[in-house]
């Protein structure tokens, strides 16, 4: 029995066949499965020889009378879902970045039976034990990085890929010790941003240089990964 059938068996099983009485006209869960394995095959990128990186965080867009016959059973086929993406990216020798990500959104301009697929690699991130929930309040910067937040202060932090870096990034476009960030400043605060030799470089709004000064909003991408600095004005 091939995957795409595996995956029709156990949904019946695990509903009672009432998922393919709601989907008998509008789209099919087969369907959503193959297109989301072609996302990772076209959006593949080549590590080494034997691993290539694919997105790990995955969009649904539906209409919304799909949405609609999709809500009783959205979990339970988003599992599923991602079980038959994880068996073929096992099979093509794919790397996720992080963890596997499935959500089911409305499109206002599909129509029945029809969806669209977004995709992104998302790095895992992963950075020291947060402090106390003063400390957190106290801190006057923040780095956001993939939904992750990280307090900016003196005398600063590194981010790289490597266990040394105090923010670890899980990107393969990010060396083990990229970059690092320098907070200080006697009257406010002043964050700089060093390149610290990496394979890669980073990209600071847009531009490709090796240091620069930053303020709230900044962005700095290294990588795959894009992270975002906020300046917490003190009341």
């Amino acid at each position: 029995m091939g995957g795409f059938q595996n995956l029709e068996h156990r949904l019946e099983q695990m509903i009672s066949g009432a998922f393919a009485r709601a989907f008998r006209s509008a789209v099919q869960p087969v369907e959503i499965s193959a297109a989301l394995q072609r996302e990772c095959d076209n959006n593949a990128q080549i590590l080494s020889r034997d691993r290539r990186l694919v997105p790990n965080d995955f969009h649904v867009e539906l209409s919304t009378s799909d949405l609609e016959r999709l809500a009783p059973y959205d979990s339970a086929l988003a599992d599923e879902l991602v079980t038959q993406l994880r068996a073929h990216a096992d099979q093509q020798g794919y790397v996720f970045p992080g963890p596997v990500t499935l959500a089911f959104e409305p499109a206002e301009d599909l129509t029945t039976g029809r969806f669209r697929i977004r995709s992104r690699a998302q790095a895992k991130v992963t950075g020291p034990a947060p402090g106390t929930p003063s400390e957190a309040r106290r801190a006057r910067a923040m780095l956001e990085i993939n939904g992750t937040r990280h307090p900016l202060q003196p005398p600063g932090l590194v981010v790289g890929r490597g266990t040394e870096a105090d923010v670890r990034i899980n990107d393969p476009g990010v060396s083990r010790r990229h970059i690092e960030f320098t907070v200080g400043g006697e009257s406010g605060i002043a964050i700089e941003v060093h390149d610290l030799g990496s394979t890669n470089g980073m990209l600071v709004d847009g531009h490709r240089i090796i240091h620069a000064g930053l303020r709230d909003g900044s962005q700095v991408k290294i990588g795959n990964t894009t992270m975002t600095v906020r300046v917490v004005e003190e009341g």
